[in-house]
């Protein structure tokens, strides 16, 4: 059992490598977001983040760092070291192999073929073996555990409103509710996303890119992580109706794109552009299939027919919403197209998770009640 002083000392170093794998949130995936700090005689000698999938994990980099001093150290792990060969060789060997006296970890791995097998490999390797579970402030995990768990990814439904709860005018125009500031905040969720969910006509409609615009990341995140370790998030169009040409705006080189459909067409497509067929598009298959893929978080910017339906199947996790001052009238279009409720018992709920201001909007972070 840990002594008072001693469980403080763990907390301040757990936090530290909790600190590390942050820089790990937008590059990592479809791996989880790992920090490492590898003490000896009250000293740091080895830090380490998992940056890059395919990369070595956060502890390998802190064993580097650490050099030829590791020998009698104890090391603080956000999550436990794989045991098996992936990409990599299993970190769980290395840490055995280095010397290490005393291994602290703050999260099992929610990985059924890792969960708590390492606590057993590394005990029986005459390890001293501690479990602090501290809670992950970024929540930079809660895709890939959702994944593990349900195999399925984690779903944020983005919206930019009006005050009144409005979505766009009737005619569809929607340039602009949101602030800049709003707009640029939006760069941020999607560079965390594995994927961005659309459908054909919010394509057809409103001409967009949905892609990561660099430009307007802060200088701080241009610093840190070099443009080559930066992926656009997958684009997945729903197109039962194969209204998407190879011709249209959207359709680009540098980016992988999904278009979800009912049957292949005989046009000449570019290698990245990928028909992926369904007899039915089902929602919920949609899901497991993007989870079997491995694809972790997904960021639904649609119209309101697709965000009714994706409420209705109850498989939205978080919704975001960026408040404007503006007021659009009753007959604007709103954000979910779902059928009246007749009495108040019958609702659905999310609770507030997060409100702050971007720039003159607000910005509100919910959660759906019945997914927690």
């Amino acid at each position: 059992m840990l002594n008072i002083n001693q469980f403080k000392i763990d907390i301040l170093y757990l936090k530290r490598a909790l600190q590390l794998a942050y820089l790990g949130k937008f590059t990592s995936m479809p791996n989880p977001c790992v920090g490492c700090v590898i003490v000896k005689n009250n000293k740091i000698i080895g830090e380490g983040t998992h940056i890059i999938f395919g990369g070595p994990h956060a502890e390998i980099n802190a064993l580097r760092e650490a050099k030829n001093n590791i020998k009698n150290s104890t090391i603080y792990i956000t999550l436990e070291p794989c045991t098996y060969f992936g990409n990599t060789p299993p970190c769980v060997k290395s840490i055995i192999y280095s010397g290490i006296k005393r291994v602290v970890i703050s999260m099992k791995d929610p990985n059924p073929k890792i969960s708590g097998k390492s606590f057993k490999i590394l005990k029986n390797a005459g390890i001293k073996v501690s479990y602090i579970p501290i809670k992950f402030k970024t929540e930079n995990n809660i895709g890939f555990s959702k994944r593990m768990l349900k195999n399925i990814p984690y779903i944020k439904l983005k919206f930019g409103i009006s005050l009144d709860g409005r979505t766009a005018l009737l005619s569809g125009k929607s340039k602009w509710i949101t602030s800049i500031k709003s707009r640029e905040d939006v760069q941020k969720l999607r560079m965390i996303s594995s994927a961005i969910i659309s459908t054909s006509n919010t394509i057809l409609f409103d001409n967009p890119s949905l892609n990561v615009r660099f430009k307007h990341i802060d200088k701080m995140y241009k610093k840190l992580y070099p443009f080559k370790n930066f992926k656009q998030p997958i684009l997945i169009i729903i197109d039962s109706k194969n209204r998407i040409k190879p011709k249209h705006k959207i359709i680009v080189k540098n980016r992988e794109i999904f278009l979800i459909r009912l049957k292949k067409d005989n046009k000449i497509w570019p290698n990245n552009i990928h028909q992926i067929i369904f007899k039915k598009i089902n929602l919920k298959n949609l899901m497991l299939y993007l989870g079997k893929i491995k694809l972790n978080n997904i960021l639904i910017e649609s119209g309101s027919k697709l965000a009714g339906s994706l409420f209705k199947l109850k498989l939205i996790d978080e919704l975001i919403l960026y408040i404007s001052s503006k007021i659009l009238g009753n007959k604007s279009l709103g954000m979910f197209n779902i059928p009246n409720l007749k009495k108040i018992v019958n609702k659905n709920e999310f609770f507030f998770k997060n409100i702050k201001k971007i720039g003159k909007d607000l910005k509100i972070i919910l959660k759906y009640k019945k997914n927690i």
